[in-house]
């Protein structure tokens, strides 16, 4: 369902200002929109300038239609997804055709994984599943389920290959086996999304789906849009910081939101796929690269890698890093060298 009035985003890590009075990109006078949706789960929020109302609204429908149209294809609770049915294939032998968009979110996950010692890993699924009861629950995983679950895991266990024609298959070679794109899906999403604006004429927008952005154009007489980091939910936390994007996307990744707290220990949503357990380091990871769906996947990497890992890691997909971690409530801050380019204005 699309609707147009303004989203409240206090839900978001990211506090969106998109305050500026237009964004020329014809001869004609560019006019600021607003729209909202809730898809794949999550509220989306479009802003964008265009010369018209017609324009505009014709615009945002095919951006969230786009969205709409990948949650059928890379949904993990869809069950008549793509993503579902080729999970239900897992340990049959048998190679599934996939789609252009399933395979390019694989093929990026499968690269992502490698570069990164399978710290980042689409098989998840029974990983997931296991650490969503215990959050509901408050109660650890059972160590028996949760070795079955890291049995049936396993990003190499994916097996992609190409046909003479040029399609790309899938063989899951695991029985149990579940993929889950939730780290990197919603990124190729608004990757998407701005692509249909682009291709509609729309040079100035900012397309952000559940917090993660990315911000296309700059206002006139800016040098981007202005965006506010969130903090982390401590006392001591630091303030939070702004950056200014222009063509850049930017992704946050933490346990503000999602978490749980069993025995004094405080347990995140994000997962460390190489040993199936939740992680307990206090921690908030924002990334800016040039395309979301690398960038969301990164996050969670360095999530899981942690501070040591982050400045080659950022090195070598091309982004800028700032992490806040407070494993016993002191705040330990890192950020790339370049981060500060996107701070001034």
């Amino acid at each position: 369902m699309i609707g147009f009035p303004h989203l409240s985003s206090r839900f978001l890590l990211l506090f969106l200002l998109a305050i500026f009075t237009g964004c020329r990109t014809s001869d004609l006078p560019q006019f600021r929109r607003e729209y909202s949706a809730t898809l794949m789960g999550m509220p989306w929020r479009i802003v964008l300038y265009a010369p018209n109302s017609e324009d505009a609204n014709a615009a945002a429908a095919a951006a969230f239609q786009r969205v709409a149209d990948l949650n059928q294809i890379l949904s993990d609770y869809e069950p008549d997804s793509e993503l579902s049915r080729l999970s239900r294939s897992a340990g049959s032998g048998r190679s599934v055709p996939l789609s252009p968009e399933l395979a390019s979110v694989l093929i990026e996950a499968a690269r992502i994984s490698a570069a990164s010692e399978g710290s980042f890993d689409v098989t998840v699924g029974p990983l997931v599943d296991l650490w969503k009861r215990a959050r509901r629950q408050r109660v650890l995983p059972e160590p028996a389920r949760l070795e079955a679950a890291l049995t049936a895991s396993g990003w190499t266990h994916v097996v992609l290959s190409h046909t003479g024609s040029g399609q790309t298959t899938a063989l899951l070679r695991r029985l149990g086996m579940r993929l889950d794109l939730g780290g990197i899906a919603k990124g190729y999403a608004i990757d998407e999304a701005t692509r249909v604006l682009r291709a509609r004429g729309i040079r100035c927008s900012l397309v952000s789906g559940g917090g993660d952005l990315f911000a296309a154009g700059s206002p006139p007489g800016e040098s981007g849009w202005k965006i506010q980091v969130g903090r982390l939910d401590i006392s001591n936390a630091p303030t939070e910081r702004t950056v200014w994007l222009r063509d850049r996307a930017l992704v946050t990744s933490g346990d503000l939101f999602q978490r749980v707290e069993i025995k004094g220990v405080r347990y995140s949503h994000i997962i460390d796929p190489r040993t199936g357990q939740a992680l307990t380091n206090h921690s908030q990871v924002t990334l800016i690269g040039n395309q979301t769906m690398t960038t969301d996947a990164l996050s969670k990497v360095i999530s899981v890698l942690g501070p040591s890992r982050a400045p080659s890691l950022a090195r070598k997909f091309n982004v800028a890093f700032l992490l806040f971690q407070a494993p016993k409530g002191q705040v330990v801050t890192l950020e790339s060298p370049h981060w500060y380019f996107y701070e001034k204005h």
